[in-house]
C-alpha cells in the first residue's frame, strides 16, 4: 500500500464517521457564536487591541482544528494498534514514515473545513473585517500551526493503550486549550499562569493568528516555540514508533 493510498483511506473514514465530523467540524462552529454572544466590533478583550469577536474567531479556528488532529488521531491509532490494523499495515510495502505521514497528512485535510467555517461565521455573522491577504495567511498559519498538534496525536496513539487513550486525550486537549488562552483571554489570567501559558504551544499557536489579526507578522518567539514543540513531538511519534514495531 502507498502512503497516498493510506490517505485517502483515511479521509474516507473521517467523513463516514458523523460524530466525528460534528464535535471537529461543527462543534468549534457552534462554540464560536455562542462564546462571542452579542459582542460586536466595538468590544474589545483587554490587554489586546483586537475586538472579542476577532479574538475569539482565532480561538474557535485553533481549537477546532486541534479537535480533528489530536482526537481524532490518537483514538484511531491507538485502536488500530489493538485491532492488528498497524501489524496488517506493516507486511504490506508502506514504510514506517508513510503510515505516520499519512495520519498527520489526512488530519491536517479533515482539519482544514472546521478552520474555513470558523473564519466564514465571523465574517459573515459576528462581522469581523479584514485585508485578503489577512484571511488567506490566517488560514494557511492555522491550518500550518496544526501540524504540530497532528504529531502530537501521533504520539499519544502509540504511548496509550484503546482503554487509556481517550483520558490521556482529553486531559491534554482541555488542558492544552483552558490553559493555553483559546478559551478566555490569557490577559485574565493570575501573573503566574499567564507566565505558564506562554511557554504552551497552544498559546504560541494561537498568537500566530493574533499577529496576522493585528495586521503584523507573527512573533518569532511564537513561531520558533511552535516549531521546537513540533520536532519535540515528532521525534516522540518516531520514537514511539520505532519501539511499537520491535514489539510487535
Amino acid at each position: 500500500m502507498k502512503s497516498g493510498s493510506l490517505v485517502r483511506l483515511e479521509i474516507s473514514r473521517s467523513l463516514r464517521n458523523k460524530k466525528f465530523l460534528f464535535f471537529s467540524v461543527l462543534y468549534p462552529v457552534l462554540l464560536f457564536l455562542i462564546v462571542s454572544g452579542s459582542q460586536d466590533a466595538s468590544s474589545r478583550v483587554g490587554g489586546t487591541d483586537l475586538s472579542v469577536p476577532a479574538f475569539m474567531m482565532v480561538s474557535m479556528a485553533s481549537f477546532g482544528a486541534l479537535t480533528a488532529v489530536l482526537m481524532g488521531n490518537s483514538e484511531r491509532i491507538a485502536k488500530e494498534r489493538e485491532s492488528g490494523w498497524v501489524r496488517q499495515l506493516r507486511l504490506t510495502s508502506l514504510p514506517g514514515r508513510g503510515y505516520v505521514l499519512a495520519k498527520t497528512a489526512s488530519a491536517a485535510v479533515i482539519s482544514l473545513p472546521s478552520i474555513v467555517l470558523v473564519l466564514a461565521a465571523g465574517a459573515v455573522v459576528k462581522g469581523v473585517r479584514l485585508d485578503a491577504w489577512q484571511w488567506l495567511a490566517l488560514t494557511g498559519a492555522i491550518w500550518a500551526g496544526s501540524l504540530c498538534f497532528a504529531a502530537l496525536g501521533v504520539a499519544v496513539g502509540y504511548l496509550a493503550t484503546g482503554d487509556t487513550v481517550r483520558p490521556i486525550s482529553m486531559i491534554l486537549y482541555f488542558g492544552l486549550s483552558l490553559l493555553g488562552g483559546l478559551w478566555m483571554p490569557a490577559t485574565t489570567f493570575p501573573r503566574w499562569l499567564r507566565d505558564l501559558a506562554e511557554w504552551l504551544p497552544t498559546h504560541a499557536y494561537a498568537a500566530l493568528g493574533r499577529s496576522i489579526e493585528l495586521g503584523d507578522a507573527p512573533h518569532a518567539r511564537d513561531v520558533l516555540l511552535l516549531a521546537a514543540y513540533c520536532a519535540l513531538f515528532a521525534g516522540a511519534a518516531a520514537w514511539l514508533y520505532r519501539k511499537d514495531t520491535l514489539k510487535a
